[in-house]
């Protein structure tokens, strides 16, 4: 956002920023545009026209004012080792780039899986000597936003074989497994019945590509992990924690069933 200004201010008149910002959005349109691979659909495409318009303009998208606040954070010292995160990785634009589009990933030091907020924070406290960040706190959320945002318009790929493959066949059981007092499943919203209305609203494939997103219902961005427990309670589930082992292992099972479909982040969803 900074330096989209940057390039208004000097293209000189309103005018000139104006056709500066229009040949810029077109660019980005261009580039993560494509929200359907195959049979697999993003989430956009089953959003009110209202909110996909609200996402294609940087300057409307609510949730680009995280990518600000992760812009000023990441060069940002904090910690007992007086560092920041440019401080070992430099210009997060090419350090970043498509670091998110492959997360969740297995980690032999910790044996098992670890997404992107988990992934901040232990940097923040090995490297940085910092305290970690709570889950869904501002700054965890900014970071997260901002770390995937360097991603946008590459296509998601995570690695399922290997190590990973365990923990893969656990999202799987737990996307395909009914639970709580409406005794159902991730599938049979996203899966079985994708594109059709509950209530007022349109079940989507469940897809988290543009992940963590500005909700309308939240008034707020949240991470993937929030909207996981929103659904368990939904069905009546108790939820689990953010970054428990079961969600992550979810989190790699639904990354994967969002092959090649593109980073959006950050997105917006009614």
């Amino acid at each position: 956002m900074r330096r989209v200004f940057k390039v208004i201010a000097v293209a000189g008149g309103v005018a000139a920023g104006l056709s500066a910002f229009a040949t810029l959005t077109s660019a980005i349109g261009g580039v993560w545009g494509d929200y359907q691979v195959d049979d697999r659909r993003s989430g956009y495409t089953y959003a009110s026209a209202e909110t996909r318009a609200m996402q294609d303009d940087d300057f409307v998208n609510p949730a680009m004012l995280r990518v600000d606040q992760g812009e000023e954070i990441w060069s940002t010292v904090e910690g007992d080792a007086g560092k920041s995160c440019a401080s070992c990785h430099d210009d997060a634009a090419d350090s970043m780039r498509g670091v998110a589009a492959s997360y969740p990933q297995y980690r032999d030091s910790l044996g098992k899986l670890q997404n992107i907020e988990q992934r901040i924070n232990q940097c923040r406290v090995d490297n940085m000597q910092a305290e970690p960040w709570k889950w869904e706190s501002s700054p965890l959320l900014a970071m997260t936003v901002y770390v995937r945002h360097q991603s946008r318009g590459m296509p998601v790929s995570v690695a399922i074989d290997g190590p990973a493959a365990p923990f893969y066949d656990k999202g799987k059981e737990f996307f395909n497994q009914r639970r709580g007092l409406l005794d159902m499943a991730c599938k049979h919203c996203h899966q079985d019945f994708a594109g059709n209305k509950v209530r007022a609203n349109t079940l989507s494939e469940g897809q988290i590509n543009g992940f963590p997103v500005y909700r309308l219902k939240w008034q707020n961005v949240g991470s993937t992990h929030r909207r996981f427990r929103g659904c368990n309670k939904q069905v009546r589930a108790q939820p689990y924690g953010y970054g428990s082992e079961e969600y992550v292992n979810l989190e790699l099972f639904v990354a994967w069933r969002g092959r090649g479909l593109l980073v959006e982040t950050p997105a917006v969803r009614n």
